[in-house]
C-alpha cells in the first residue's frame, strides 16, 4: 500500500484525505518510509522533520474528522528547500556557515503552506546559498539524478526535483535566481514554476540576489504544480517587492489544457552549436505537436539575450556579495578562532574561510570587485543596462506572442564531478533560463521526453509575461496531456526502480 500512496499524485491524494479514503498521517508515513528506503543513494534531503510531519499530518485528520473543510492540497507531503526558513528547524543554504541554525520564523511561503494542511517532510539540498547549476556544490555533498545516480540532478534546487522525481514527496518548493527551478526539472522529467517575480513572497527566503530571486513549485503534474502555486501566491506586505494583484487563476488554466489559437515563440537565439543533438530533436518535435494542437508556432527575434548571460553573472555577484555580508560569525551560525585572543575581524575571516565553500567565496570576490569604486559604471551599471534591452526583447516578443518556447537547458544531465572545476561550463546551463529572471518573467519548465543520444529526460521551457503565469499552464497542461496520451503514461513512470 506505501508504495501506491507514494505514486499517487498530489490532486489525488488530496482528495483522498478529503474523501476518507486515506488518511495523512497513513499518506505521510509512506513518504517518510520511502526516503528511509532510497535517500541514501539519491541525498535528496538534508534534514528530515519526522515528527513534525507526522504532527501535521495528524492535524490534518483531526479536522476533517470534526468535519473541517480542507484546502485543495490538506493533508499533501512536500519537500522544501533548505533556503527557505521553517521555526525551529535546521536551515543551512547547504553551507557550513549556517550549520546548526534553526530559524525563530516561518518564512511567509512555509506558513502559507503549514495553513492549507501541506505536511512539510523536511529540507532538501542545494547548492550553497544557491550559487550553481548541479548541486554539488552543497557543503553536505552532492544530489543524484534519480534517472542515473552517476549523472546531476540540477541546480541549485537539485535536491527538490530529486525528492519529486524520486517519489519521496508528490511536491517540492525550490527558487529560482537564474533556473534553479526550471533546470533541475528538466533534467530530472519533472515540472518546475518560476512564478513572476513578486508573485510570490521573498519574505523568510535567505537572500541570494534580491532583484532575481523566487520561490515556486516543483511537481510531477502541471496540475499539481498549480495546486501549489495557488497556495504559496499572493500579495505579502512582508516583502517590498511582492504583487499586489490578484492571482492569475492557474488551476483552471492547468485543466483548461487548450492551446488552439495561441500564438507561440520559438526564440531564435536559443539553439545551435552548444545543444546537445538529441535535446534539439525533442524540442522540434514539441513544436510540431503544438501545431498538431492548433497552435501556431513562429519564430521570435530576442537579439540581447546573447548578453544576458554575462550580465546575470555581474548582477548576482554583486548583490550576493551584498547579501552575503551577513554571514559574519557574529550573530548567527558558525563561529571560527573566538578564542578570547583574536579581534572580531579576525574571526569574521576565519569564520568565513571556513564557512563558505569555493563557488560562494568566487561570486563574493567578482561581486565585490564589481561594485567597487571606479568600477560599478563599467560593471554592475552597464549589466542593468543590458538587463533593460532583454525585458524591452521580452515586451517586443509579447506583443507578437502569447508565450515564447526554448529548450529549458542545452543538455541532459551531465555526469557527477563533469563541470565542478569548471566555473564557465557549469554556467553554460542556465543559458536558457536567466533571461526571465533578469525580466521578471513567468516561466515553466516541462518534460517532453528522453533524449535519443543517452535515454535521460528533456526539459521544454515556456516563458509568459508578468503576471500571466495562467498562460504557462495552459500550455504546458495541453503538452503534458498531449504527450501522456500519445506514451499512455507520464514521463516520470518511466523513471528506473531505486
Amino acid at each position: 500500500m506505501g508504495t501506491d500512496l507514494v505514486r499517487l499524485s498530489a490532486a489525488e491524494t488530496a482528495a483522498a484525505v478529503a474523501a476518507g479514503e486515506i488518511s495523512a498521517v497513513e499518506t505521510t508515513q509512506a513518504h517518510l518510509d520511502r526516503i528511509a528506503a532510497v535517500d541514501e543513494r539519491v541525498h535528496a534531503f538534508l534534514h528530515v522533520d519526522t515528527d513534525g510531519a507526522l504532527a501535521a499530518a495528524r492535524a490534518v485528520d483531526q479536522r476533517r474528522a470534526a468535519g473541517e473543510p480542507l484546502g485543495p492540497l490538506a493533508g499533501v507531503p512536500l519537500a522544501l528547500k533548505d533556503i527557505v526558513t521553517m521555526k525551529g528547524v535546521p536551515t543551512t543554504c547547504g553551507s557550513r556557515i549556517l550549520e546548526g541554525w534553526r530559524p525563530p520564523y516561518d518564512a511567509t511561503v512555509t506558513r502559507r503552506l503549514r495553513e492549507a494542511g501541506v505536511v512539510v517532510l523536511g529540507k532538501t539540498n542545494m547548492d550553497e546559498f544557491a550559487m550553481g547549476s548541479s548541486t554539488e556544490h552543497s557543503a553536505y555533498g552532492p544530489t543524484h539524478n534519480p534517472w542515473d545516480l552517476t549523472r546531476i540532478p540540477g541546480g541549485s534546487g537539485g535536491g527538490s526535483a530529486a525528492a519529486v522525481a524520486a517519489f519521496e514527496a508528490p511536491l517540492a518548493i525550490g527558487t529560482d535566481t537564474g533556473g534553479s527551478i526550471r533546470q533541475p526539472a528538466a533534467v530530472t522529467g519533472t515540472v518546475g514554476v518560476k512564478p513572476t517575480y513578486g508573485g510570490v513572497s521573498r519574505f523568510g527566503l535567505v537572500a541570494l540576489a534580491s532583484s532575481l530571486d523566487q520561490a515556486g513549485p516543483c511537481a510531477r503534474t502541471v496540475l499539481d504544480a498549480a495546486l501549489l502555486h495557488s497556495v504559496i501566491a499572493g500579495h505579502d506586505p512582508l516583502d517590498s517587492t511582492s504583487i499586489d494583484a490578484p492571482v492569475p487563476d492557474v488551476v483552471a488554466a492547468a485543466r483548461t489544457r487548450e492551446v488552439r489559437g495561441m500564438r507561440i515563440g520559438v526564440v531564435k537565439q536559443f539553439g545551435g552549436e552548444g545543444y546537445q543533438p538529441g535535446v534539439l530533436q525533442r524540442f522540434r518535435e514539441a513544436g510540431a505537436l503544438l501545431e498538431e494542437l492548433g497552435a501556431e508556432v513562429v519564430e521570435v527575434d530576442c537579439p540581447h539575450f546573447d548578453y544576458a548571460l554575462p550580465a546575470y553573472y555581474l548582477i548576482l555577484p554583486s548583490e550576493c556579495s551584498s547579501n552575503l555580508a551577513r554571514f559574519d560569525g557574529m550573530r548567527y551560525g558558525l563561529r571560527v578562532g573566538d578564542d578570547g585572543t583574536r579581534s572580531a575581524e579576525e574571526v569574521m575571516a576565519l569564520t568565513r574561510e571556513a564557512g563558505f565553500g569555493a563557488e560562494t567565496k568566487r561570486r563574493i570576490i567578482i561581486g565585490t570587485y564589481a561594485l567597487s569604486s571606479g568600477y560599478y559604471d563599467a560593471y554592475y551599471g552597464q549589466a542593468q543596462k543590458v538587463r533593460t534591452l532583454i525585458a524591452r526583447d521580452f515586451a517586443a516578443a509579447f506583443a507578437q506572442v502569447d508565450v515564447l518556447m526554448s529548450p529549458t537547458t542545452p543538455t541532459t544531465a551531465f555526469p557527477l564531478g563533469e563541470r565542478v572545476d569548471d566555473p564557465m561550463a557549469m554556467y553554460l546551463a542556465d543559458l536558457c533560463t536567466i533571461p526571465s529572471n533578469l525580466a521578471g518573467n513567468a516561466s515553466m519548465s516541462v518534460p517532453c521526453g528522453l533524449s535519443p543520444d543517452d535515454g535521460l529526460p528533456v526539459g521544454l521551457q515556456f516563458i509568459a509575461p508578468p503576471m500571466a503565469d495562467d498562460r504557462l499552464y495552459r500550455v504546458g497542461g495541453a503538452v503534458e496531456a498531449a504527450y501522456a496520451e500519445r506514451w499512455g503514461h507520464l514521463l516520470i513512470d518511466e523513471a528506473p526502480e531505486l
